[in-house]
């Protein structure tokens, strides 16, 4: 079975809903509000500049997304595309649906002009991910990550 990445659209927001609420519950323990979950996908959805979502499918059904958003880096003068969000269904899993994700945002990153990377976070805990980044030619880092929470 092969799978296919498109940009995700507003067809597609109850099925980022649902995936965004199952990857927090499974990889950090965490239950999301639905609301404010819906909320924020449909704000990334009216202001692109910020990032976009892309969905995988196998057969016709959502196996996977991921979130790309945008930070820029004085330090390279160049933008980098992190990945976030990420989530494969779990009858999915092992079957390719992540990689064609990651090489769909890295061919993506490698044309635009002022990007000058990838990147992402991972659940300290999860090394099945981890594992799968390393394989895909990401390196750990030398940062930790800090953050101030103004919203639950």
């Amino acid at each position: 079975m092969s799978v296919t990445v498109r940009p995700a659209t507003r067809a597609d927001i109850d099925a980022l809903v649902r995936f965004n609420m199952a990857m927090a519950a499974e990889t950090e323990d965490k239950g999301l509000d639905e609301s404010t979950l819906k909320r924020g996908i449909e704000t990334l959805m009216a202001n692109p500049v910020d990032g976009h979502y892309l969905i995988a499918e196998r057969n016709a059904e959502v196996a996977g997304t991921l979130m790309v958003t945008y930070e820029w880096s004085d330090w390279r003068c160049g933008r980098f595309h992190w990945i976030q969000s990420v989530y494969v269904a779990a009858e999915h899993r092992r079957q390719g649906v992540y990689q064609a994700l990651h090489d769909t945002v890295r061919r993506a990153a490698r044309d635009t002009d002022d990007c000058c990377g990838i990147r992402l976070y991972v659940e300290r805990d999860n090394t099945t991910a981890q594992t799968t980044y390393l394989n895909l030619g990401m390196v750990k880092t030398d940062y930790k990550l800090f953050e101030e929470v103004f919203k639950p």
